[in-house]
């Protein structure tokens, strides 16, 4: 390796770790998962400063980066969802974009914004409440393959290739209504879009190789818990979602059941308890409290999991939580909650990010201690 180069991957080096660097292989450096916190006003108009908490710290980190203050304001929540680092927004003109201004790693100085064809409304649809979106890939502005899968509160749900020649929308109408306030995710190890069912007994796939060939899947749980009878009926009681994540490094996929409710006399939403289920290809849903070396990430964007030895200071078997008004950790190997209720406009866990080393140098200044 020249001097030359070595000396730019020190370089590169020093600054990831404002990011939160993880590790490198000589070319290749990642951040830290995090998540979003604020835009702060810097007196640039409509523009912010991106402030971060690295998933591995007990502090939080502002960067010289600034974004659209507009994407972590609760006033006009134009953010609809986030998947491998892409913000999904929708405004009053309807069109939905792909935005990477929250990405930490991403370029300040050139946002990348990708607007998606106008949506198409199927007739006793909605496409105005958003539950989730997810991208089939990382690069939806230069990859011909990937697929962007929207999932509207309802029957909707609607796929789009933002790289194609010609882009345009797919849309299909969910005829089971227990997928309709469902979240989908891409599941790369089956090379499909897949949604659970409310309740958890059932997921549906979309195989976008097979003309959206569509297919359900029932499973059968297994090894579940002993409950009291307290415990029993706290979880009647509680909004239960179903998420589904696939760890990449492992090639496992969970269903993780999140279990919240409001404290008398307060709105907000605080977690009482979560389960977690691994998945096989059999349909068998087999509860687990021990994940391994991993560490699941819930928030507003689509789920993912890391290995915690991959990031120092990350603690292994943990689901971390986050929400508008919830930001908290779940112990699994003892189901203990920990969780607090901070105001997150933007409640968005950033995947780990490949950084650019021609972006890097000008990215970000630490400046708290």
């Amino acid at each position: 390796m020249s001097l030359l180069l070595s000396r730019r991957l020190s370089r590169v080096r020093r600054k990831a770790s404002l990011l939160g660097h993880v590790f490198s292989n000589g070319f290749s450096t990642w951040t830290t998962p995090c998540l979003i916190i604020r835009a702060e006003a810097c007196g640039e108009g409509e523009m912010g400063r991106l402030e971060i908490f690295n998933a591995n710290e007990y502090k939080s980190t502002l960067l010289e980066k600034k974004v659209p203050l507009e994407l972590t304001s609760r006033e006009t929540r134009v953010t609809i969802g986030a998947s491998h680092g892409w913000i999904a927004t929708l405004k009053d003109d309807g069109i939905l974009r792909l935005q990477d201004d929250l990405n930490p790693a991403a370029s300040g100085t050139d946002p990348k914004r990708i607007p998606l064809p106008p949506l198409v409304t199927l007739p006793r649809c909605q496409t105005q409440i958003v539950t989730n979106v997810s991208l089939s890939s990382s690069c939806p502005e230069s990859d011909e393959d990937c697929v962007v899968a929207v999932k509207f509160l309802g029957p909707q749900l609607s796929f789009c290739r933002p790289a194609a020649a010609k882009s345009e929308w797919t849309n299909i109408r969910v005829a089971n209504p227990c997928f309709f306030s469902s979240r989908v995710m891409f599941s790369e190890g089956d090379g499909m879009f897949r949604i659970p069912g409310a309740g958890g007994h059932v997921i549906g796939s979309w195989d976008l190789s097979k003309k959206h060939k569509h297919k359900i899947q029932r499973l059968r749980f297994q090894n579940l818990p002993e409950l009291t009878k307290a415990k029993r009926e706290l979880l009647h009681s509680c909004l239960t979602t179903e998420h589904l994540v696939e760890s990449r490094t492992t090639g496992e996929t969970f269903m993780v059941k999140w279990y919240r409710k409001a404290a008398k006399g307060l709105w907000r939403l605080k977690t009482r308890a979560l389960m977690v289920f691994k998945l096989d290809q059999q349909g068998n849903a087999v509860y687990t409290q021990d994940i391994g070396d991993l560490v699941i990430f819930l928030s507003n964007s689509e789920p993912f999991c890391v290995p915690a030895s991959s990031f120092p200071d990350l603690e292994p078997n943990m689901v971390r939580i986050l929400d508008v008004d919830e930001n908290g950790t779940i112990i699994l190997d003892t189901s203990y909650v920990s969780s607090r209720s901070p105001t997150l406009p933007a409640p968005y866990y950033i995947p780990p990010q490949k950084i650019d080393l021609q972006l890097v140098p000008s990215l970000v200044t630490t400046l708290t201690q």
